[in-house]
């Protein structure tokens, strides 16, 4: 019993996290992945995503036994009725969890047992652009700030590392922070 409870740190199974960084390192291709989301519009500004199957670490993944569904809208007060959270939150949302999620696994390889960790996401933008009412303002944000709260039984030191190594290793701070090719078809 004590052998599992030392090996699950912050809910994450180090022997899996080492066995599965391992096995990509000796078989790179494993490290390729494509996730995928299905939209389709509802009404209005009410738009829904459904998320299920991915490729990855080889082969297609159906391991999901149903879809995940996600609502997303606008606010009353940008035309909508509040069926979700708008866009721009879920990016937010997006890049908090991977932060998250980085900085708890790099926790658990560093054998730290974290109590707690939070973050604050803010985003700023002028709804102006993406309304083409002004050609001056973005269309999206213009920037966004990220605070965290993070608590365990290492050093403050430590801590910070650990949210230091979470902005270098994120996949979503990276595509946020560094922008990601989109192309954009119509069938």
């Amino acid at each position: 019993m004590t052998q599992v409870i030392d090996r699950v740190r912050n809910g994450v199974d180090s022997t899996q996290l080492y066995d599965t960084l391992d096995a990509i390192k000796a078989e790179p291709a494993l490290g390729v992945f494509q996730f995928r989301a299905h939209n389709q519009w509802v009404d209005g500004a009410h738009s829904q995503s459904s998320i299920q199957v991915f490729y990855g670490a080889g082969e297609e993944n159906v391991s999901r036994a149903e879809a995940f569904t996600v609502d997303a809208g606008e606010p009353a007060v940008l035309l909508g009725a509040d069926t979700g959270p708008n866009p721009a939150e879920y990016l937010l949302h997006a890049l908090a969890a991977s932060l998250t999620t980085t900085l708890v696994y790099a926790a658990a390889a560093r054998k730290i047992k974290l109590t707690a960790v939070e973050s604050i996401l803010e985003g700023d933008m002028d709804v102006r652009g993406a309304l083409g009412l002004s050609d001056e303002a973005r269309n999206g944000f213009t920037k966004i700030r990220v605070t965290f709260i993070v608590e365990g039984d290492a050093p403050d030191d430590t801590l910070h590392e650990l949210v230091e190594h979470a902005q270098a290793r994120s996949a979503v701070f990276d595509m946020v922070a560094n922008g990601v090719p989109v192309e954009v078809s119509v069938v």
